[in-house]
Order: C-alpha cells, then sequence, then structure tokens
C-alpha cells in the first residue's frame, strides 16, 4: 500500500515523507533474487534511480517492478525489456500482481483527485477494467481460482481488508479491529488469507479464515512485521521486519530485514542481514513458480 499512516491524514505523511533523509528520488536501487533453501542471493540490476515491489512472472523468465507510475519487465539477467502497457497503465502503484493462471494483471492505480482504486487487465493487453470504484483502495492478493482479490481500504476513517468479486461487485469486509489491517494475500491452497495489523499496538503478522474467521496472531516480537507472503508450497511466509518501531506505518529508509516463518513449527529464521529498506522492498507476492526464490528491492543511500 502507498504511503498509508496510522490514524493520520494525507497531509502528515507528506511532511513525514519530505523530512526523510533520503528521498526514493536519490538513492540506487538493487534488485535482488535470493534462493530461500540455500541462502544464495544474486543481484540482477542495480541503478541510481527508485523502483519497487518485484513480482515473479508465472513462467519465472521475468520480473515486474514500478517505478514513476509505470510496470517494467526485467529479465533474470537484468535486461531491461520495456513496459508493460504504457499507454494503458499509469499513475500504478507498488500494489500490483499477476494471476495464478498468469493471464491478469492486478494493479492498483493513483487516479487524479481520487486516490488509490484497483483496475485488472489482460496481460497480454486490452481494456484496463476498473474493480473498485470506491477508494483509497490497495490491491495486496488473489485467490488460487481468481474469483476474488484482496485488498486493503480505507473507509469512514478506519483501515481494514476488504474482497471483492475479481470482476467487480459489492465488497466484503474481513477485518473490523482498532488499527490498520494491511497487506491481505491468499495462501496458494487457498486456506487462509496472511495479513498484517496494527491492533495491538505494534505490527504484527496474522492470518485468518477466507471469509474473516479464526483471526490468529503469528509474530509477537519487537519488530515492526509486514507483508506476510506465503510460498506455493504453504510451508512458509516470508515477510518484512522494521527493527524500530514505525507507529503503524512503512516508510521507505529504514533498518529491515526479510525473516520465513515455518507455518508447522512457527519458526522463524532470517533470510538477510540487516539492509536499508522498507517501502517499496517487498509489498508484494513476489515468489518464483516453484517456491525456491523470492525477489526483493534493497536500496543504498548515495
Amino acid at each position: 500500500m502507498y504511503f498509508k499512516k496510522l490514524f493520520m491524514p494525507c497531509l502528515s505523511i507528506l511532511i513525514s515523507y519530505s523530512a526523510w533523509s533520503q528521498t526514493p528520488e536519490n538513492v540506487t536501487s538493487e534488485l535482488v533474487i535470493l534462493n530461500v533453501k540455500t541462502g544464495e542471493e544474486k543481484s540482477i540490476l542495480k541503478e541510481k534511480r527508485h523502483f519497487e515491489a518485484p513480482n515473479w512472472s508465472r513462467d519465472g523468465k521475468y520480473l515486474l517492478i514500478n517505478s514513476r507510475g509505470l510496470i517494467e519487465k526485467i529479465d533474470l539477467t537484468g535486461k531491461n525489456l520495456g513496459q508493460l502497457h504504457p499507454e494503458l497503465i499509469t499513475s500504478a502503484n507498488n500494489d500490483h500482481g499477476i494471476s495464478l493462471d498468469g493471464k491478469t494483471l492486478i494493479f492498483s492505480k493513483n487516479d487524479k483527485g481520487l486516490g488509490s482504486r484497483i483496475y485488472t487487465i489482460p496481460i497480454e493487453g486490452g481494456k484496463p477494467e476498473l474493480i473498485t470504484p470506491l477508494y483509497p483502495s490497495y490491491w495486496h492478493g488473489i485467490s488460487p481460482d481468481g474469483k476474488f482479490l484482496a485488498y486493503c481500504a480505507e473507509r469512514n476513517g478506519q483501515w481494514d481488508v476488504y474482497i471483492i468479486p475479481s470482476t467487480g461487485g459489492e465488497e466484503i469486509r474481513l477485518t473490523n479491529s482498532d488499527g490498520l489491517d494491511d497487506g491481505p494475500e491468499y495462501s496458494y491452497d487457498g486456506q487462509w488469507i496472511y495479513f498484517n495489523s496494527h491492533r495491538t499496538g505494534r505490527m504484527q503478522v496474522y492470518r485468518m479464515k477466507p471469509d474473516g474467521s479464526g483471526q490468529e496472531q503469528l509474530t509477537f516480537d519487537e519488530y515492526d512485521n509486514w507483508f506476510p507472503h506465503p510460498s506455493p508450497d504453504n510451508r512458509s511466509i516470508v515477510y518484512i521486519s522494521y527493527l524500530e518501531d514505525q507507529k503503524g506505518a512503512h516508510p521507505f529508509g529504514k533498518d529491515v530485514k526479510l525473516r520465513i516463518m515455518d507455518m508447522a513449527t512457527k519458526e522463524i529464521k532470517d533470510l538477510t542481514r540487516v539492509f536499508y529498506g522498507g517501502q517499496g522492498t517487498i509489498n508484494v507476492h513476489s515468489w518464483s513458480p516453484e517456491g525456491n526464490w523470492i525477489a526483493y528491492v534493497r536500496y543504498h543511500k548515495p
């Protein structure tokens, strides 16, 4: 979700953003793929510009990133394959991804004068379809059968998790707790929606049944834990942890690391060392199709 802040209006977010010592425009972005089984890392693209939020294509041949409102295709050698339908997809934020059948791109777009709304478009091109007339709405997950989209939305001053039919229709609210609920993503077997919540006063990872029942807290530490991404084999989740309390926000330019939880034992391990990142690092699903690799962005100060 793009620059959301708990209980604070957008103006305060912009003030906070402008106060950061480094802005996204003057850093170096590095696209990294990481083997979760061996720990091997490969840096495939490093450029002095801002890009973020990688997705893996369903054929495993390329990654999607967003930069300056456009979505780009990057192959696994780091070659830029061009922008994805730039005449059709503009003002995209970092909440985008590909359906499990590989046929549809889902993306959130900052519609002028309104805020973020969710669209779908055939991956090969076609007319973008508006799915969420209400705003702000930030996409994060799609059900394995492709029938529902899961997203975070602010309605009447409260940020919660919603689902909606992938062809549009009436949205269904799944959470109703104090504090921001964000980052909803379906497991590959369709049994769970993983998400993060600030309901305890510290951002932690949760899961629930697809109808919103059985909400269960999974992390209990002193990190700020965001954006859980379930693996294709349903055995683990990868998420990003801020080392310090961010008061319900997920800003850019902080000390973070990636962690992995074994869903059978609930054991948690670090996947990376601490690095400079946060907003834009791993906002959306970024597992490779076979489940051995994840993609993420780390940043470097000038």
